[in-house]
């Protein structure tokens, strides 16, 4: 699916450092039907246990990302995440503890050839930018500890619908018959 969508208007918010975690993970955590997640780096992410906003100096505490997974399955919000290689080994620990995800709660697929990044929550708010699913990534870090990420947020139908396709047409493997690396390839995901 290769593509350059026609210039049309759109409404869009930049975000950028620890914007991303307030418009990402904040939206993640209110999700009431989907959360699909694609980065190439998984890494285990720490969420403040309240809410966090931009000029929030409070510490608080914080507890894995998989707890709020956990909760959204236990919900019934399909929770998928595509990634390019294997997630870190505290994201896997993290994972492991919670037996409903392990379960298909949080369904997990691996592209060595995926680099875009998108979170799309409810099919009603897409994130599009160059932040991973990690803590430098996301914002959390300190701000002294995180990377300089730009993305874009957007509740544009259109943008919606071709970010969502093309994630899916990677997830379902329908990307996979076409594709040079195949053949080096540990599971293809049209198998």
């Amino acid at each position: 699916m290769d593509f350059v969508g026609p210039k049309r208007s759109t409404g869009v918010s930049l975000v950028s450092g620890l914007g991303h975690y307030e418009a990402v993970v904040q939206r993640v955590r209110s999700a009431e039907q989907s959360v699909w997640i694609a980065t190439a780096n998984v890494k285990e992410l720490m969420v403040q246990d309240r809410p966090l906003r931009i000029g929030d100096a409070s510490r608080g505490t914080y507890s894995s990302v998989m707890e709020v997974f956990d909760r959204l399955a236990r919900g019934g919000v399909e929770l998928r995440l595509l990634h390019a290689r294997l997630p870190s080994q505290p994201f896997r620990d993290a994972f492991d503890r919670f037996p409903r995800l392990v379960r298909g709660g949080l369904q997990l697929r691996l592209c060595t050839r995926v680099h875009l990044k998108a979170v799309i929550v409810d099919g009603a708010v897409l994130y599009l930018g160059s932040a991973n699913w990690t803590g430098a990534g996301l914002g959390i870090r300190g701000s002294h500890k995180r990377n300089f990420e730009l993305g874009v947020v957007t509740e544009d139908d259109h943008m919606l619908d071709l970010v969502q396709q093309t994630v899916d047409d990677i997830w379902s493997g329908r990307r996979c018959g076409a594709c040079k690396l195949r053949d080096r390839c540990e599971a293809p995901l049209d198998e």
